[in-house]
């Protein structure tokens, strides 16, 4: 048994190193490893030997599986090793050659013109900020000044949660200005923020309505500021979105959270005698604003003799349509790749 043995060692390891592909080497492998190969038809012998027999024969065998083992390890490293370098200079192959080009992605309009805008508040000072997307009631409505009984609390505008009985209510929010209450009991005044995000309402979808769009909330809190201050900053932000400074009016607005209250409209950027975008009348609703309604500071914990400020917000939806021209509101938020497409980086 010692002879079949060595013989199969010296044969194996022939047999291995021979092998110049990875399929006939797992064939050596198996038929000298495998269940039903000759060193398993040997090892199944051991019991006939005598007991003084025994262990000498069994320890030489554990020494040529071993070898073997190391054998077809190396040689299958030197194989995998040739076949790489064959296909490195193969023929028709460059290396040094770039890849197939992957396809590349887009940025979406809405976050195309939520970027621009961050960087023109950055540039005056502001901070970027962010808040949850599901809110608190109080922070929803009550800290910013609006009335219990105001319909824009009721179920036909306003996405509530389910929660427990007793537990204080929840809602999507129906708009950024809860960050501006955030923001305000984190950082306190003087405060320049904006806080662009995605709103919730229970809108009849159409060409200019959906459920879900996007806003951006600009608010500044500070020593004697007035409607000049916020002014200046709606102007510069149309200046920044548009590319050149538009001429603006502001209308008398009522909101709960400012007073006095303004909608802020700039002439048509794209016709001079009327068109579809400003439905003939040559001026387009922008944003409403307003200085901060002294009730909101109180709100937060700031005095409303000491501290004053104004806010402003802006359909970040539609000055992306109005950008690019995109007539229905609803493609926004479609993951339509034949929209998406049309915005590559």
């Amino acid at each position: 048994m010692r002879d079949r043995l060595e013989a199969l060692r010296r044969d194996g390891l022939a047999a291995v190193s021979e092998a110049q592909d990875l399929d006939t080497l797992y064939g050596v492998e198996s038929r000298l490893l495998g269940r039903t190969g000759a060193l398993t038809a040997e090892l199944k012998g051991l019991g006939k030997l005598s007991p003084e027999d025994r262990p000498v024969v069994g320890k030489l065998a554990n020494e040529i599986k071993q070898a073997l083992q190391g054998a077809l390890e190396e040689r299958r490293t030197a194989i995998e090793s040739a076949e790489l370098a064959a296909d490195l200079v193969g023929e028709g192959l460059d290396p040094s050659l770039p890849g197939a080009p992957a396809p590349k992605g887009g940025v979406h309009p809405v976050l195309a013109i939520a970027r621009e805008l961050e960087d023109v508040f950055s540039s005056m000072g502001y901070v970027v900020w962010d808040g949850p997307e599901i809110e608190t009631e109080a922070n929803n409505f009550d800290a910013l000044n609006i009335p219990a009984d105001h319909p824009a609390r009721e179920g036909h505008d306003t996405i509530w949660m389910k929660v427990e009985e007793g537990s204080p209510r929840r809602c999507l929010r129906t708009h950024t200005s809860p960050v501006q209450v955030r923001a305000l009991r984190e950082f306190g005044a003087p405060l320049r923020v904006i806080a662009p995000g995605r709103v919730f309402r229970q809108e009849a979808q159409d060409a200019t309505h959906d459920h879900t769009f996007h806003q951006m909330e600009g608010l500044v809190v500070d020593k004697g500021v007035g409607v000049p201050h916020m002014l200046h900053a709606m102007n510069t932000l149309l200046e920044g979105v548009f590319g050149r400074k538009l001429e603006t009016r502001l209308r008398p607005g009522f909101f709960p959270f400012v007073e006095p209250g303004f909608e802020l409209d700039a002439r048509c950027p794209f016709c001079k005698e009327g068109c579809k975008v400003c439905k003939g009348s040559t001026w387009i609703e922008l944003m409403p604003g307003g200085l901060v309604h002294p009730n909101v500071l109180t709100a937060v914990g700031l005095d409303p003799e000491e501290y004053s400020g104004f806010a402003f917000g802006l359909g970040l939806s539609r000055i992306a349509m109005l950008r690019y021209g995109i007539n229905d509101i609803r493609w926004m938020m479609s993951g339509d790749l034949r929209f998406l497409e049309q915005f590559q980086a």
